[in-house]
Parts: structure tokens; sequence; C-alpha cells
């Protein structure tokens, strides 16, 4: 919003100015210019206004460069700057509303405008039973808020406020400096000339600009900047260690076999092999339990098929024991083999009892030889 760039006003030697002056100031943002009496705060002032006109650098307001702006539009910039002076500057002749009143009928204001404005500028500075006296009447706390109400009345985007505080008190000093604070919290843009360092400490943690002897010592926000930069340098600095390191990280664990995928792998290949070694042993338990039913069902030893053929009283033993084997046979076949497998065993079970019966019957037939 404004801008100054190597900004030289000299004078006589006997007059103080600046020298190669150069700051920025943006919109809505409070500014303390700070120094001793004759360092040039009153200079930066009216080169702001444009009563000075600098010797050297270049100023600029609202992206208009003021060595550029004719003398017939220089009140149309004037306008857009409300100054608050040390020494009020109130018009004696007129009471309190006339004086804030008088820059809108300048204007041209219509009547109800201008009451409605002149009403919300005293309930701001808090001085509406003050409206018929004049400024003879009025105390220096009092006077240096209807100066800031009639800076204000015109609706500026800047207030330059050049050492308001000067002839005040404390206390009344401090309340003028809030109601600048709040003015500037409406949005306003704030430059406040002073040296009072109780006024300060109010705006401790605002913007600093500090002259001596028409130079500019220290500028607080280049400090901020400054540090800011650094700070920014540092967390770049940080944010490249920390992609550096995480691609290494990444190149490692590219390099290296997912686990997890092992492991997946590997269960897999068990289950292949649990399920190979179930089946073979299945396998193996079928043979065995099928060569048992076999061997038992048609082989008996030898002992037992003696007995057979020569005790009739063994033969039923040996149904019996045929059809206790027969049973278990089929019990052990019900578990391992199908159901057709079953069928021709019990087929086969049948074929031994057949031929007991025949032997038996041939042993019958045989004739017993006459004794001679």
């Amino acid at each position: 919003m404004i801008v100054f760039k190597s900004v030289y006003k000299t004078f006589d030697p006997d007059e103080s100015g600046v020298k190669d002056i150069s700051f920025h100031v943006k919109p809505g943002e409070l500014v303390m210019v700070t120094g001793h009496s004759g360092s040039g705060k009153t200079t930066l002032m009216r080169l702001l206004t444009k009563e000075y006109t600098p010797n050297k650098g270049d100023i600029e307001f609202d992206g208009e460069n003021l060595s550029k702006i004719k003398r017939s539009r220089l009140h149309e910039h004037r306008r857009k700057i409300g100054v608050v002076f040390q020494d009020y500057r109130l018009v004696p002749e007129m009471n309190v509303w006339e004086n804030i009143a008088l820059p809108l009928s300048i204007l041209g204001k219509t009547q109800d405008e201008i009451e409605e404005r002149v009403t919300d500028l005293l309930n701001l500075v808090q001085l509406t039973q003050k409206a018929h006296l004049f400024p003879s009447q009025l105390s220096g706390g009092e006077a240096q808020r209807i100066s800031i109400a009639r800076a204000l009345a015109i609706a500026p985007s800047v207030i330059f406020a050049d050492e308001p505080t000067g002839n005040l008190d404390q206390d009344t000093s401090l309340s003028i400096a809030q109601l600048l604070k709040q003015i500037n919290e409406l949005g306003t843009t704030l430059i406040f000339a002073t040296h009072d360092p109780k006024v300060l400490s109010v705006f401790a943690d605002k913007r600093h600009l500090h002259l001596k002897e028409g130079a500019l010592a220290f500028d607080t926000a280049e400090k901020a900047s400054e540090k800011s930069k650094k700070k920014a340098s540092k967390e770049d600095t940080e944010e490249k260690t920390d992609t550096s390191a995480e691609e290494l990280d990444e190149k490692v664990e590219t390099k290296k076999p997912d686990s997890s995928q092992e492991d997946t792998d590997k269960e897999s290949e068990r289950d292949e092999e649990s399920v190979e070694a179930d089946s073979k042993d299945l396998e193996e338990k079928q043979k065995k339990t099928r060569a048992t039913g076999f061997w038992s069902r048609f082989f008996k030893p030898k002992e037992a098929t003696k007995s057979i053929e020569t005790t009739p009283e063994n033969d039923e033993m040996d149904e019996d024991t045929e059809k206790e084997g027969d049973t278990a046979s089929e019990e052990d076949s019900k578990e391992t083999a199908d159901s057709s497998q079953e069928e021709t065993n019990s087929e086969d079970t049948k074929e031994p009892k057949e031929a007991k019966k025949t032997k038996k019957t041939r042993k019958k037939k045989v004739p017993k030889k006459k004794k001679a």
C-alpha cells in the first residue's frame, strides 16, 4: 500500500530530513515510528501527504507514484490520508460537532449523511455529551479525541498520528493509544509516530521502525522476515534430509524380499506337503485294511483247517468264528472300502462255506473197507 524506495529529503543544515529511507506498509497494518525529536518522523508524514517532494527516490501510494500526481488531483490523494497532529489543529470558532462535520461539508455530503457520520464518531470517541462545546472548553485528551474523530470523518484508508500524545498526561496518553489501536482493528492502516515509552508498551508486539538522524536504524519486519527465511531454509533442509532418508529406506525395502510373501509361500508349501502326506497315509491304510481283509477271509491257519476236517463239533465253532470274522471284516470294509467292495466281500465269504459242505459230503460217501 505504501512504499518508500531510497527516499532522500534534505534541508538546510539547521533542519532535519531523511536519508535513504526504504520500507513498505501493508493494508491494515499498524506501524510504530520512533526516534528522538528531529530524527525525521514528521518529515515522513509530510512526504506521504505530498507537502514535501523528495530530492531523490520514489514514494508509492496504492500503486501510484506520488511524483506523477498532478496538482489538480492532489486533494484526492490527501483525502485518503487522515492526519492526527500533536497540537490538535481544531478550529476555535467552531464547536465539537462543527469541527467533525467540516471535512464532510467540504466534500458536499448531505445533512443526513453528516449527522449520521458525526453521531457515530462521537460515540466512538465517547464524547457525545461534549458535542456543543468549543475547543477551549475541552481538556487536552478530549481535544485530541475530537481531532481523531475529525481525521476519521472522511473514512480514510490510512491514519498518520504524529506524536498524538505529546501534550497529554500518562493516563490520557494510554487511553488515546487504546483508541487508535481500536481504530486499526476496525481495518484502518495506522502509522503511529511517538517517542513515549509508555505508549510503545501498548504496541510492543507491533512492527517498529526506528529513525536515527534521518536514517532508518532498524525495522523489526526485516528481522522477522530474516528469521522466517532462516526457519524456512531450516525446514527445507530438514525436509530434504527426511526425503533422502525415506528414499534410502524405500531402496532397502525394494532390495529385501517381502517377509510376508515368504511366510505365505512357506505356509502354502507346508500345506501341500501335509496334504500329500495325509493322502499317502490314507492310501497305505486302505491297502493294509484291504490286504488284511482279503487274507483273513480266504486263508486260515493249517491247524484250524485240520480240526475242521476231523471233528464235527468244531464245525459249529468254525462257523461261529467264521461269522465273527465276517462281521469284523464287514466293519473294516465299511470304514475303508466302497459299497461295491462290501458286496464282493460278502460273495467271497460264501464260497468257503460251500467248499466245506462239499468236503463233508464227500467224507460221508466214502465206503468203509471190509475186513478180510
